[in-house]
């Protein structure tokens, strides 16, 4: 589908991190699912070819810039007028090191991106998404964040990821439900793609069409739910 094919009336949606990976594969599903999407990504030339490849418009965007954040939003309000989808994709791991070698400086980096750049966004794009007749927002999270399946010997959350990837994503649960709570009018979800073979995983993992299906479950028609944690099975526990 080509960008120009889409309706005017095209609900729109924005999804950041997202030339590559879980981004772009949720990118794809969203253009062919009839909504005008902006692949949001930092470097322009992968980010215009992934978004000429799926069909959908390219908008370059640093979540932890200020500057980049509201040029983007400005982009969309003369353009649309209102935004119906963010996708809160935009993730790091962090550095691998052994504990004592932690510092303040990684995790400042970490969230930063992946609990800051999510906070931005939505300060950000919530005047857009308060014009639309269905704002939602999904918060791409993980498995490691919950404390729960931490605590389960038996699951691969409890011996998997870093310390300062696990504490952001937990972060951004939290943030998520106490959004839900705060802005009910707004569907916010956390989604959970599972081990998903992208670069993040080093390639392990189930494909990313199975991994963006929390996310699509997350942007069920008008009614669904606000406020939870789920994966491509259901329900996550927090």
């Amino acid at each position: 589908m080509s960008t120009e094919s889409v309706s005017a009336s095209a609900p729109v949606a924005l999804v950041t991190g997202a030339n590559k990976g879980i981004g772009l594969e949720t990118v794809r599903r969203l253009v062919e699912a009839g909504y005008r999407v902006y692949l949001a990504a930092r470097n322009s030339e992968r980010g215009q070819a992934a978004a000429d490849g799926v069909g959908a418009h390219f908008l370059e965007l640093d979540v932890t810039c200020d500057e980049s954040v509201r040029l983007a939003a400005d982009s969309i309000e003369r353009t649309d007028g209102h935004l119906d989808v963010l996708v809160n994709n935009a993730g790091i791991t962090g550095p691998l090191r052994d504990p004592q070698d932690y510092t303040a400086d990684d995790m400042t980096e970490v969230l930063l991106t992946n609990v800051v750049g999510y906070i931005r966004l939505i300060h950000a794009f919530l005047p857009l998404l308060e014009k639309s007749d269905d704002p939602r927002i999904v918060n791409v999270s993980s498995g490691l964040g919950s404390f729960r399946r931490f605590h389960d010997l038996d699951r691969i959350e409890a011996v998997a990821g870093t310390p300062l990837y696990g504490a952001s994503k937990a972060a951004i649960n939290m943030m998520t439900a106490r959004f839900a709570r705060l802005l009910p009018h707004i569907r916010i979800n956390v989604a959970d793609p599972g081990m998903t073979a992208t670069d993040l995983s080093g390639g392990q993992g189930h494909s990313v069409q199975d991994g963006t299906d929390a996310i699509a479950y997350a942007l069920s028609a008008p009614g669904g739910p606000t406020g939870t944690f789920a994966d491509r099975d259901g329900d996550v526990p927090w």
